[in-house]
């Protein structure tokens, strides 16, 4: 029986790193405030494709951090400075830097 519950389960890669979790937690902030954010924003695709890729690598397990550096460049250039949406974007960068430099 206990096999049977354990085959069931999903285990989300990473689920136990703090990074994972926080840079999780932080790009799910930002989908959520940009997705309100009636005002024009000439690139707001952009971001939100960078965001949604960002969020996809999460889920796969622990992301590529020369990957997660090139998405918050697109996110952050997309975003401009919009004020309402800094704070949320900060976490973001905060939470990508949680992860150290690329490896060369």
């Amino acid at each position: 029986m206990r096999k049977e519950a354990v085959e069931r389960r999903t285990v989300v890669h990473g689920q136990d790193d703090p990074r994972v979790v926080e840079l999780h937690r932080a790009v799910t902030r930002l989908r959520r405030e940009l997705a309100g954010y009636r005002a024009c924003l000439a690139d707001r695709a952009i971001a939100e494709e960078e965001l949604a890729a960002v969020d996809a690598m999460v889920r796969a397990g622990e992301p590529e951090v020369a990957r997660l550096r090139h998405s918050l460049l697109l996110i952050a250039g997309a975003i401009g400075s919009v004020s309402a949406l800094a704070e949320a974007l900060g976490e973001v960068r905060n939470a990508v830097e949680l992860f150290g430099r690329p490896v060369r």
